[in-house]
């Protein structure tokens, strides 16, 4: 994937804009002064015995500025919770992004298994980790990586919840990476918010308060400040004011959609040309292997459709209602 974003500073005026909006939640002095937040058991690449990459892994003179939470789709939800089976999980994804994807190395930093163990994906990620300063830029969000360290979690989360060890293994993570790095609960994003793609799953998505809440509360910063909304994820199939909204949008495009409030062929079409013409990277997700994500209207699409002069305020209080 690409690490630049060739709309940063579109995308930067409305949807990342937010943090601006809204301020960052102040860490703890101790804990940004010491890193105080306890290392979990993270198992590096020699320990699973990952592959060798197969090009240079980029160390960029930058921290990450987002937490990402993703899931694996494949493996899905499986019932092994062994270490051997999270060892195993973390060479298929390898295998995956290198010899299908056509990447240098697994794609996200860390991998999560269902057993709550945690692995290293990307090579010399845990090592810049630790120090603090510095970014392995991966392949986990299109046209996003050199702002985002991303997180797998194994396991498909449309409908299901995840596993209580996965979830407390998240959480202690993510808490580690943001006391590493400075980044406060605002910042941590799922995959969805960057990209027009389902993951992290439904479900997973909807617990990320839950998830800034409990990573703030060991940070020992004060509550996160309520979300300006995401921009939602409309898919084909969906009904509503929310696809009517777009439709209007589109239309003022140029696009011959109804405007009636049915994600139907027609307006998956307008979408996805809208993506194509600007080079939006379709195939971004593993979320891809089990539902076609072509047409689907995320992040990326929305501020391509929108007007300049429009009240994105007004806009978004209209498409959370």
């Amino acid at each position: 994937m690409a690490d630049f974003d060739r709309r940063t500073a579109l995308k930067g005026g409305l949807t990342v804009s937010a943090v601006g909006l809204l301020g960052t939640t102040t860490i703890s002095a101790a804990v940004a002064a010491t890193g105080a937040v306890q290392e979990p058991t993270i198992h590096d690449t020699a320990a699973w015995g990952a592959r060798p990459p197969n090009g240079a892994i980029e160390v960029q003179n930058h921290k990450p500025t987002y937490i990402v939470v993703h899931h694996t789709v494949d493996p899905g939800n499986v019932t092994d919770y062994t270490l051997e089976h999270a060892y195993w999980a973390s060479r298929s994804i390898q295998n995956f992004h290198m010899d299908t994807r056509g990447w240098v190395d697994s794609g996200q930093q860390f991998t999560n298994s269902r057993g709550g163990h945690i692995t290293e994906g990307r090579h010399r990620s845990l090592e810049i980790l630790r120090g603090g300063t510095q970014h392995v830029l991966g392949a986990n969000v299109g046209n996003n990586n050199s702002t985002c360290i991303g997180i797998e979690n194994e396991g498909l989360y449309s409908k299901e919840d995840v596993t209580p060890a996965l979830w407390d293994s998240l959480v202690k993570m993510v808490a580690y990476i943001a006391s590493q790095y400075g980044i406060s609960p605002e910042f941590i994003k799922g995959h969805r918010d960057f990209n027009s793609t389902e993951c992290p799953g439904t479900v997973l998505y909807d617990r990320l308060p839950e998830l800034r809440t409990a990573v703030g509360k060991l940070l020992g910063s004060a509550s996160p400040k309520a979300d300006l909304p995401e921009w939602p994820l409309l898919k084909p199939g969906d009904a509503g004011p929310r696809v009517q909204v777009a439709q209007e949008l589109l239309r003022t495009r140029g696009f011959a959609v109804p405007v009636d409030g049915v994600f139907g062929q027609s307006t998956k079409d307008a979408v996805a040309a809208v993506a194509a013409r600007n080079g939006l990277e379709r195939d971004a997700c593993g979320a891809t292997m089990a539902t076609d994500e072509t047409g689907f209207l995320g992040s990326d699409v929305w501020p391509l459709i929108v007007g300049p002069g429009t009240d994105l305020r007004a806009l978004k209080a209209r498409l959370a209602g």
